[in-house]
């Protein structure tokens, strides 16, 4: 209706075979790196870092460290910053503690953010994890 649409929805369809889930009683200590969808129902204590994918966190799963995805979408709690380098969706039962960098963001009713909301330009590119964490560690 308003012409085509430049900004559409992550595409998941596109990582089908690829998707890791951590269950709802799970818990990991420790940085993921991954490619395709890492779906969260349980606990992460560490970073989270994919150069391609989708990270969803569900109504129940927790993840405390930097998340650094192209798409991420939240429905659960997140203590640290978040980096989407194209698509963050925050879904009504987001918690967030922590800094939000995206390009395009869709925040639902009800989604509660305590940190600052950062605009990436288009020629931005998101800062390697490392970086990040070295960074948050040396803030402490």
């Amino acid at each position: 209706m308003w012409g085509t649409d430049k900004h559409k929805k992550m595409d998941i369809g596109k990582f089908s075979g690829k998707t890791t889930i951590i269950a709802q009683d799970a818990e990991i200590n420790g940085d993921i790196i991954f490619s395709g969808v890492l779906q969260i129902d349980g606990r992460i204590v560490g970073n989270i870092d994919a150069e391609q994918g989708v990270v969803r966190i569900s109504e129940h799963g927790r993840v405390e460290g930097v998340i650094k995805a192209p798409n991420v979408l939240i429905n659960g709690e997140v203590t640290g910053d978040v980096h989407a380098g194209e698509h963050l969706e925050l879904d009504a039962k987001a918690r967030i503690n922590g800094s939000l960098y995206y390009r395009f963001i869709e925040m639902l009713m009800g989604a509660q953010v305590s940190g600052t909301l950062n605009l990436l330009s288009e020629t931005a590119t998101v800062t390697p994890i490392a970086q990040i964490a070295a960074r948050a560690s040396q803030d402490e």
